[in-house]
């Protein structure tokens, strides 16, 4: 018999209540608890969920030894503090992304949970994502040669956020895509960022990630565009990428695409040969990612194994993140990671 997995859901705002909805769809398991510090959130939960236990003191869920896991969704600056106290508890860890607000706070939780034997897994959506993982599928068949580069924008009129600036909200997704889909260490990390409309968090931001072997990932993320804009493109020598993740459909484009540099003899100076072919628009899987992220993080805890978006996979993003802030603070030098 199958082993039922409990949760408990911290955090009631905007992707708690997607949490809860995801775990109840995912066989063998069940949410126990939601835990919110706003009464009138956990009302609106309780007239859809009327089994639930609702609750303003996270200790109900830390201290229940029936709870596998706890789903954190709260703001950053208190994921370390919940994520911490669940492991000491013996509970396995779901946090949202980013994992915390430091990589030393995120290193901390990595050694913990491999002391506890527990599963602590980030909140990484878009790597649960079926164009994403489609995406992969192509760069790792060899189908678009050696990568040149990585351009993405990810853009819209807000949600602008309190706690943390624009990098930590939508460059994160990014930069998970990013290390998903090419596993080579980044080297460097510059950066510009400025603040207009609140003054507090910068809102408006360019990153560039540059490899040893030559690859570069830019990076454009705002809460200050008119238009919502989810774009990917990725170049190779042969072919190249474009995602489009605004199209209802065919999300994916593959261009056959390139450009040679040709010598007619050994002495002449390379000239460019363009080359143009077919557009291929691949098939891929149309499954609620967060749905089968969800299933991913409970087979994993029933099963004791790490799963892609573990704790390791959590602290390169912030490390990336951490570079990006320095480099704000020098004018755009480039940081080391």
């Amino acid at each position: 018999m199958v082993k039922k997995i409990t949760v408990g859901v911290i955090g009631a705002g905007y992707w708690g209540p997607n949490l809860v909805r995801n775990f109840l769809l995912v066989d063998d398991c069940s949410v126990k608890h939601v835990c919110d510090l706003d009464m009138e959130k956990l009302r609106k939960l309780e007239r859809l969920y009327p089994h639930i236990n609702f609750t303003t003191r996270a200790s109900d869920i830390f201290s229940d030894k029936e709870v596998d896991a706890v789903a954190i969704a709260t703001p950053v600056a208190t994921h370390f503090g919940l994520a911490k106290k669940a492991l000491e508890n013996g509970k396995h860890v779901f946090v949202e992304k980013p994992i915390t607000k430091t990589s030393g706070e995120a290193k901390e939780l990595i050694a913990l949970a491999k002391k506890k034997r527990r599963i602590l897994h980030v909140d990484h959506t878009f790597i649960y994502y079926g164009p994403v993982i489609k995406i992969k599928e192509i760069i790792d068949s060899g189908a678009l040669g050696d990568l040149y580069y990585f351009d993405s924008q990810r853009i819209n009129l807000g949600l602008i956020q309190k706690d943390v600036n624009v990098f930590w909200d939508l460059a994160a997704h990014d930069l998970s895509i990013l290390q998903y889909i090419y596993k080579f260490k980044a080297d460097t990390v510059s950066a510009s960022a400025t603040r207009h409309a609140g003054k507090n968090k910068e809102e408006l931001a360019h990153l560039s990630v540059e490899y040893s072997n030559g690859f570069v990932a830019h990076l454009h993320v705002s809460w200050l565009s008119p238009v919502k804009m989810r774009q990917i493109l990725i170049a190779g020598s042969k072919k190249m990428i474009y995602f489009d993740d605004i199209e209802p459909s065919e999300k994916i484009k593959v261009y056959s695409k390139n450009i040679d540099f040709v010598k007619k003899t050994p002495e002449d100076p390379a000239n460019p040969v363009y080359r143009s072919g077919d557009v291929l628009m691949p098939i891929y899987d149309d499954e609620e990612a967060l749905l089968k992220e969800c299933a991913h993080f409970v087979a994993s805890v029933r099963d004791g194994k790490n799963t892609i978006t573990d704790g390791t996979s959590g602290l390169k993003v912030v490390e990336i993140l951490e570079a990006a802030d320095r480099s704000v603070l020098k004018r755009g030098a480039k940081v080391k990671i």
